[in-house]
């Protein structure tokens, strides 16, 4: 095996130990893959969850870790066998780096189910390159190019990072339930995922509702394409719309009554999950018998589907709200995302990374 590269990045060595500039071993490129200057990395609220070892009980983090699955950066080199990128391409590299490819998730182009799918971070490195995968919050990154995907030239790169998770996420849902016109569909939150969902739902042509507990969100949740904004606290507000949603998309990861939602639904009408609360949701059961409506979850999108997504961003001109920061600033980001205190997505320019 050849000798690994010396990356720069920033990682935490302990759950309660902020990020720091480090040094990180990356592989050298093989046949199939592809080296990439990263120029941007977008901030996911579970790159805070690793870093915080706040999911130890599924997914215990393994010291240093590296986070950031929201790569969007500049091909450096390729290996002998690659055939779809060149030096200089423009691409991005989400939440997977790897998978088995032969189970029957992969062979249908779902490669975010597969049992064996490898994780950008804090997954075991098949390669033994480390003890396991290092995120984008580094210089580069060696991926093998079936996980890259090419970035439309029109879109700014710092607001297309989050697309590599908080955009897939939302519409792979989306996508799978026929989100269009003449379906009326919910938004549950607005917050990094739910102002892509927002966008998604619009641009496919859906009468878009977004429910929200915050009043002060209403202008920006219309400016965002919403054609109506529900105060969800408001029972008056809410059961207006009763019986009369074919689909809802929850973004919410907070503890809140999933019930009041499920009551707004058609018969066959669906609410999928993508924020995940830390604790089970109660959901009651016949509140999905009467009516034949029912309750899912979703994971981002195969890699298929992720270009889809790109592309469709790109001719639609699509992009997330970002801040862009510095390298130095994530510690100080961390803690303002967990008061919600960004609108809606934290991006690094990782130029910023150069001068450690």
């Amino acid at each position: 095996m050849s000798t690994p590269y010396q990356a720069k990045a920033y990682s935490a060595s302990s759950k309660t130990s902020p990020l720091v500039a480090s040094s990180i071993p990356r592989r050298q490129p093989t046949d199939r893959d592809v080296r990439i200057e990263i120029l941007y990395c977008g901030v996911c609220h579970s790159d805070l969850h690793y870093a915080r070892d706040e999911w130890h009980d599924t997914m215990p983090t393994v010291y240093p870790c590296v986070p950031g699955h929201e790569i969007v950066g500049r091909v450096v080199s390729v290996g002998s066998a690659v055939t779809k990128y060149k030096a200089g391409d423009t691409v991005g590299v989400g939440c997977l780096v790897d998978s088995d490819h032969t189970c029957p998730n992969c062979q249908d182009g779902l490669e975010q189910y597969c049992p064996n799918m490898v994780l950008t971070y804090g997954s075991p490195d098949s390669h033994g390159t480390a003890p396991v995968t290092y995120g984008g919050y580094s210089d580069s990154i060696v991926v093998d190019e079936h996980f890259v995907v090419r970035i439309p030239e029109n879109l700014d790169l710092a607001a297309a990072a989050p697309l590599l998770c908080a955009g897939i996420t939302t519409y792979s849902p989306l996508r799978h339930w026929k989100v269009g016109k003449g379906k009326k569909v919910g938004i549950v939150g607005l917050g990094g995922l739910g102002h892509m969902g927002v966008k998604f739902a619009h641009a496919f042509g859906a009468h878009t509702v977004l429910f929200t507990t915050s009043p002060g969100k209403t202008e920006d949740a219309k400016r965002l394409g919403a054609d109506e904004v529900v105060i969800s606290k408001n029972p008056d507000e809410m059961s207006k719309h009763a019986g009369s949603f074919d689909f809802i998309l929850d973004c919410v990861a907070a503890q809140h009554d999933i019930n009041a939602y499920i009551q707004l639904l058609k018969r066959d009408g669906n609410i999928t999950m993508v924020g995940a609360p830390e604790k089970p949701l109660p959901v009651g059961v016949f509140g999905l018998i009467f009516g034949r409506r029912s309750f899912s979850g979703s994971a981002i999108g195969g890699l298929a589907e992720t270009q889809e997504m790109l592309d469709f961003c790109g001719e639609h001109n699509i992009t997330s709200d970002v801040e862009v920061i510095p390298i130095q600033k994530i510690n100080e980001a961390y803690d303002r995302m967990t008061k919600s205190d960004v609108k809606y997505r934290f991006t690094i320019d990782m130029a910023s990374l150069k001068g450690e």
